[in-house]
């Protein structure tokens, strides 16, 4: 059966269910061949079938991301698109991508960062994501960890607890200052008790440290 039968436009559907079956089923076999149909269907025009397309990538790299390491080239050109789904899409991807092609990704890091800046909030969740993966790259972590701050110093509240906490995990001995000055002068900036409490309790963690 052809992939593209197998998606939720071709079927009739509006949820997302039929793509992530197809997504497991494609991760579980490693079936390449497959992920070559889904790379020709996001380049096509059927914006429906690109966002189902993009969906079942993500969501295969998610659980197998070698199967897509070799599309960066692909989710590089996506970001530089306006289909809002295909952009937030492709960071997706390159999120999973940089725990396995972490070599693939690094180049593109100011194209990634500034659509990050400019997009939605899952973009730049999924922007954090990927340097918080290659911070833990020690040939990365020098020019990483400071791009990694100035995404905390700037992102909205709300987002702040969980990029804290992610950073926390990746986090070096000499990065432990810098980080912790950072977590205490945004203190001030949270409005929500429950965040207030999860910033107290990673600065519990790296005063153990």
């Amino acid at each position: 059966m052809s992939v593209i039968s197998q998606l939720a436009t071709s079927l009739g559907r509006r949820d997302e269910v039929p793509n992530q079956i197809l997504a497991k089923s494609i991760a579980d076999s490693n079936n390449q061949a497959a992920i070559t149909e889904l790379v020709a269907i996001v380049k096509g025009k059927d914006k429906n079938l690109q966002s189902d397309a993009i969906k079942t990538l993500y969501e295969v790299g998610y659980l197998n991301p070698s199967l897509i390491a070799g599309e960066v080239d692909l989710f590089i050109a996506l970001l530089k698109g306006k289909n809002n789904r295909l952009v937030w899409g492709a960071m997706t991807a390159l999120d999973d991508i940089a725990s396995v092609n972490p070599t693939g990704v690094y180049p593109h890091l100011p194209l990634i960062l500034s659509v990050a800046d400019a997009g939605s909030v899952i973009t730049r969740d999924h922007a954090v994501g990927i340097l918080v993966k290659l911070c833990l790259i020690e040939k990365y972590r020098d020019t990483c960890f400071p791009l990694l701050m100035e995404q905390m110093q700037k992102c909205p509240t709300n987002q702040f607890p969980s990029y804290a906490e992610k950073a926390a995990a990746v986090i070096v001995a000499s990065q432990k200052a810098e980080f912790t000055e950072l977590l205490k002068a945004r203190l001030s900036d949270l409005p929500k008790e429950s965040q207030l409490k999860r910033i107290a309790s990673l600065l519990k963690k790296l005063n153990k440290i």
